[in-house]
């Protein structure tokens, strides 16, 4: 094998195990969310706390790639698509590490609320962590895959997980209000879904990237956000009517 041919396939071996850490990364980054969503629905202090153990390994992970690219950097000094793809992949894994960060926070919310009563609409913290798995899951393959048109449906779909968290975020509001009981596990369960929500903006920020890497140019458009729960007006239950004879004892 000549020289040149030499340095080229060592080159190409080295972006090939920069892109397969990051792969790894978001591979555990989606079993940390699996994980810390079954501790929340079986209030499994166990797996929650062994969940919050794993996010060590996606931070080892991350500050391999850290390394490994200052590394690049400084021997390849690459250029134009061989720089987007040093880049893109620093980009990537700071993303997926905050990704396993929320979920970590998911799991650490599992704990506390294993101690409080049951909140009524748990129900939709499964069907929220399912929209961000899927997002997860199809942005890493767009990643691998250098997929731009995935990775622009994963960009669409996250204003889904907005809306699914505003949803939530204004029925546990109401049921706060019915009854002032329900505010300390309500107020677990919404740190719980906006955990989950902010995952879904990780996995945009990886479409963008890879949308980057592919076309050498930022996605165009405005990006889509579904979440409203800073306008959210709810309004307060209504007061039980007081019969006759039925007043306060010292009224």
């Amino acid at each position: 094998m000549a020289p040149e041919q030499h340095i080229v396939k060592s080159y190409d071996d080295e972006l090939h195990h920069l892109n397969d850490v990051v792969a790894r990364m978001g591979g555990l980054a989606e079993k940390q969310l699996i994980d810390a969503v079954d501790a929340v629905m079986k209030r499994d202090v166990d797996l929650a706390s062994r969940t919050v153990e794993a996010d060590s390994r996606v931070d080892a992970l991350e500050r391999e790639v850290d390394d490994f690219v200052v590394r690049l950097l400084a021997l390849r000094q690459p250029m134009a698509r061989d720089l987007r793809e040093i880049v893109v992949a620093l980009r990537t894994s700071s993303d997926i590490e905050r990704i396993a960060d929320y979920a970590t926070n998911v799991a650490k919310r599992a704990i506390a609320l294993s101690q409080a009563p049951v909140v009524r609409p748990i129900g939709a913290i499964p069907r929220m962590s399912r929209m961000a798995l899927m997002l997860i899951k199809d942005v890493i393959d767009a990643y691998v895959e250098r997929d731009a048109e995935k990775a622009v449906r994963v960009w669409s779909k996250d204003e889904e997980l907005d809306e699914m968290y505003t949803s939530l975020f204004r029925e546990l509001l109401t049921y706060m209000m019915e009854d002032p009981r329900n505010i300390t596990p309500s107020t677990h369960m919404l740190f719980i879904a906006k955990n989950i929500e902010r995952i879904g903006d990780h996995a945009t920020n990886i479409a963008e990237n890879v949308y980057f890497l592919v076309h050498g140019k930022p996605l165009p458009g405005t990006r889509p956000k579904g979440d409203t729960s800073s306008l959210a007006v709810v309004e307060p239950a209504p007061k039980a009517r007081v019969g006759r004879g039925q007043g306060d004892a010292g009224a």
